[in-house]
């Protein structure tokens, strides 16, 4: 039998609050009465989320703005039974399918998952994230080795995925899975929207987006467990036109044209939402979940949630690494009294003006927990690759914001029941 539900509600005023709690209490008591099925995850307007933001007035002035700052939020309310399993309540915000925001490199948490997952598919060439990778360059463009030593590892990579969101990392797991099997994988899990078709920080054409290196994988004396080798994806993408701003840089000269994100990578709110979800409860939605093994599942908790000065494969310096660089939601809670007893398992993205970030917030000494997904536009002039983008007056404290009004009506939310948070609890 399933534990998990996911519950949500067209409209929740003060006038049918009665209402909400009587079919919270109808849900909990079935949770445990169901036979098993797949979550259900049923879309609702911004009413809820609407009046809560309009109780805090320094928040209010990003509101009023939230179109033309392509602003998207998912905040999803987490209920427990008396056995602990958690049953969900998603609350959706200026959320739209049609707005494109650039996904930057949250893209790289699912890339992240889906490299455990080939792991796992390869398990009997007796390799595992630890073991030793070797890259080569057998194309145009491709460069052959990782920027700190001459090999890496699956563990090493995804670890500075999340750690400093390093982009050299995000294109060695590219190019270990390669983009036909990223588009295969992430279309049988019904992610039909998504796109991820090039690497990131290095100007590439789509054919040397296809190509993807040779990759050994070895055992301590050099011997070769496996080999990918090189290959060039005959993939096919939904490519609607997606045109934004007034202009862009290229060669330091300003075209007063919109900027083209059409071959762009793509991803949706709701979708990287349901992505972190899948790990943080695997038993969610089972059909779009990611086949990977538990003590990788473990690993990646662990690396989500760790500050950069936390690695356990490599340790950076807060001061060169704060934590504000890869945990932008989390910075909202960093002057609560709590803030040490709490934990964000998360992916951020930042690029063009687009500030995103997808994350799970456990707070340990007072027994809460939610997710909050969130991206805005952080580019008044609507000129892209300037460098000159608004992150500082508008990304940054909008989402300090955002967390903190979350965060503070979390606290005095009344729970039927007290969740048991200690899975969440590790030891950096």
């Amino acid at each position: 039998m399933s534990k998990y539900r996911c519950v949500t509600l067209n409209k929740l005023t003060t006038w049918i609050y009665v209402k909400y709690i009587f079919l919270l209490l109808i849900v909990l008591f079935t949770a445990c009465k169901a036979t098993k099925q797949s979550a259900k995850t049923i879309f609702m307007n911004d009413q809820f989320l609407d009046s809560l933001f309009k109780k805090n007035t320094s928040l209010q002035p990003f509101i009023a703005e939230k179109d033309s700052l392509n602003m998207q939020i998912i905040y999803t309310k987490i209920d427990r039974d008396k056995s602990n399993a958690p049953i969900f309540t998603e609350h959706y915000f200026n959320v739209d399918s049609g707005r494109y925001f650039y996904p930057a490199s949250t893209v790289k948490m699912p890339i992240a998952f889906l490299a455990l997952e080939k792991l796992n598919e390869l398990k009997n060439f007796k390799i595992d994230r630890n073991t030793t990778t070797i890259t080569s360059a057998s194309f145009n463009g491709q460069a052959p080795f990782y920027k700190f030593d001459t090999v890496g590892s699956i563990a090493k990579y995804i670890e500075e995925i999340f750690l400093v969101s390093d982009n050299e990392a995000f294109n060695r797991l590219y190019e270990f899975l390669g983009p036909e099997y990223i588009q295969q994988k992430l279309i049988e899990k019904g992610y039909n929207n998504v796109n991820i078709r090039h690497r990131l920080s290095i100007a590439l054409t789509d054919i040397q987006n296809r190509q993807t290196n040779s990759i050994k994988f070895t055992d301590s004396t050099g011997n070769v467990l496996y080999k990918k080798p090189e290959q060039v994806s005959t993939a096919t993408y939904k490519e609607p036109e997606i045109k934004l701003g007034k202009g862009y840089f290229t060669n330091d000269k300003l075209v007063n044209e919109p900027f083209n994100f059409t071959y762009k990578n793509k991803v949706q709110l709701p979708d990287l939402n349901k992505m972190l979800q899948s790990i943080i409860f695997p038993e969610v939605n089972k059909s779009s979940a990611f086949k990977i093994a538990e003590n990788d599942r473990q690993f990646l908790l662990r690396s989500m949630s760790a500050f950069p000065r936390e690695g356990a494969v490599h340790m950076y310096s807060q001061q060169e690494n704060p934590d504000r660089d890869v945990k932008f939601l989390m910075e909202g809670l960093a002057t609560t009294p709590a803030y040490n007893n709490i934990r964000c398992f998360n992916k951020s993205g930042l690029a063009y003006g687009f500030l995103t970030d997808a994350c799970y917030f456990v707070d340990f000494e007072n027994n809460v927990e939610f997710m909050l997904s969130a991206t805005i536009l952080s580019n008044k002039d609507e000129v892209f690759n300037d460098d000159k983008y608004d992150f500082e007056s508008i990304g940054y404290p909008f989402m300090k914001l955002l967390s903190k009004t979350i965060y503070d009506y979390e606290l005095k939310r009344v729970k039927l029941f007290i969740p048991n948070l200690k899975e969440f609890k590790i030891n950096y």
